[in-house]
C-alpha cells in the first residue's frame, strides 16, 4: 500500500500521456508530409506493419530483461519451461490485436483530424465500460458515471460541429474493429485480472502480447492484401520495401512509444477499481495526447489546428480526469473523519 501512495495510479496516467503524444505526433507528420522532393507521405497501411513487427521485438524483450515472463502460465517441452497463454488470455489477445492495428491507423486517414477519430473511438469504449462492470457485478460509483457523462458531452459537441460521422470506409472499419477489440479485453481483464496486484498485471501482460503481436500483424496482412479502401497495393512497400527507408528511424520510434504505451495502459486498465473509473483515465489522458499533439502539429508544421469544439472537448476531458483524481480521495478522507468521530 506504502508503494501504491507513494506511486499513484494518476503519476502512470500521466507518463501514459507523455509516451503517447510523441507517437500521435511522429504518425501523423510521416503520413502528412512529403519525404522529398516529388515523394508523398506514407500512409497508414505503409507505416503500420514494421512499426507492429518492431513493436513485438521490443515487447518481448522487455518481456525478458524486466523478467515478467516468470509470472506467466507455464508448460514443459522437451524439458524446457516455456510460457504459455491460457483460453482466456488468447481470446484477451484477439481483442488487443484488434486494437493495436486499429489506434495508428486512425491518426493516418486524410481529412479526418486526430481529434475527432480519437474522441469517436474513445466515446464507444466508454460506453462499454460501465456495461463491462454491471455484467460482472462490479459496482460503479457516482464519479465514474459523471466521468462518462462529461466525455459523452465532449463526443457529442465534436459530432454536432463536424455535422455527423462523414468517414471514408475504412475508418468505419477500424472504428468497429476497435470497440469490438476493447470490449472484449475488458471482459476477460475483468474476469481474471482486475485483482491489483503486480504478478497478476505481469502475467496477463505477458500471456495477452504472446498472442496479440504476431496476430496483429497477421489481420493486417489480411486486410492489406483483401483490396478493402483500395489500399491493398501499398503491402508489399510496408511489409518490405520500408525496411530500407530512410524512414524507419522514424518507424523505430514509433515503435519503441507503442511498446511504453502498452505497459503502462495494461497497469491502468488492470487497476483493481471499476472500469468505469480506470477507462476513462486512460483514454482521456490518450485523447488529450491527440489533441495537444494536433495543436503543436499545427503550431510547429502547418497542419491543421483543433477547431473550437475539439478545444471545448478537450477542456470537458481534462475536467473529467480532475474528478477522477480527486472525488476518491475525497470520499475517503470523508469515510475516515467519519471513523473518528
Amino acid at each position: 500500500m506504502s508503494a501504491r501512495r507513494a506511486f499513484p495510479l494518476e503519476a502512470y496516467v500521466g507518463i501514459y500521456f507523455l509516451v503517447y503524444l510523441p507517437n500521435v505526433i511522429i504518425t501523423k507528420l510521416i503520413t502528412s508530409l512529403p519525404r522529398g522532393a516529388g515523394i508523398p507521405p506514407l500512409t497508414g497501411l505503409e507505416t503500420l506493419p514494421a512499426s507492429l513487427i518492431l513493436n513485438a521485438i521490443l515487447t518481448y524483450i522487455f518481456i525478458w530483461l524486466a523478467g515478467w515472463y516468470r509470472d506467466a502460465h507455464t508448460v514443459t517441452v522437451a524439458g524446457r519451461t516455456l510460457p504459455v497463454p491460457t483460453r482466456y488470455t488468447v481470446l484477451s489477445g484477439i481483442g488487443t490485436a484488434l486494437v493495436l492495428f486499429t489506434v495508428p491507423l486512425s491518426f493516418t486517414f486524410k481529412g479526418v483530424s486526430i481529434p475527432f477519430i480519437q474522441l469517436l473511438m474513445r466515446g464507444d469504449i466508454l460506453v462499454i465500460a460501465p456495461l463491462v462492470d454491471l455484467i460482472f457485478g462490479r459496482r460503479v460509483r457516482w464519479w465514474s458515471w459523471t466521468a462518462l457523462a462529461l466525455v459523452a458531452v465532449a463526443l457529442a459537441i465534436t459530432l454536432h460541429d463536424r455535422g455527423g460521422l462523414k468517414l471514408p470506409p475504412l475508418a468505419i472499419l477500424t472504428v468497429v474493429l476497435y470497440t469490438l477489440g476493447y470490449f472484449i479485453r475488458l471482459a476477460v481483464m475483468t474476469r481474471i485480472a482486475k485483482t491489483g496486484e503486480p504478478a497478476s498485471i505481469r502475467r496477463y501482460f505477458v500471456e495477452e502480447k504472446m498472442v496479440a503481436l504476431p496476430l496483429s500483424v497477421l489481420i493486417l496482412a489480411g486486410i492489406s492484401a483483401s483490396g478493402f479502401g483500395g489500399q491493398s497495393g501499398e503491402l508489399g512497400f510496408g511489409f518490405i520495401t520500408i525496411w530500407s527507408d530512410p524512414v524507419m528511424i522514424w518507424i523505430a520510434l514509433i515503435a519503441v512509444t507503442l511498446t511504453a504505451i502498452s505497459i503502462f495502459s495494461a497497469i491502468i486498465l488492470l487497476d483493481a477499481r471499476e472500469n468505469a473509473y480506470c477507462v476513462p483515465l486512460e483514454r482521456a489522458s490518450s485523447l488529450l495526447a491527440g489533441i495537444f499533439g494536433s495543436i503543436l502539429l499545427a503550431w510547429c508544421w502547418g497542419l491543421r489546428m483543433p477547431n473550437s469544439a475539439e478545444l471545448t472537448g478537450a477542456v470537458i476531458l481534462i475536467a473529467a480526469i480532475v474528478l477522477l483524481s480527486v472525488a476518491p480521495r475525497f470520499g475517503a478522507s470523508r469515510r475516515a473523519l467519519a471513523e473518528t468521530q
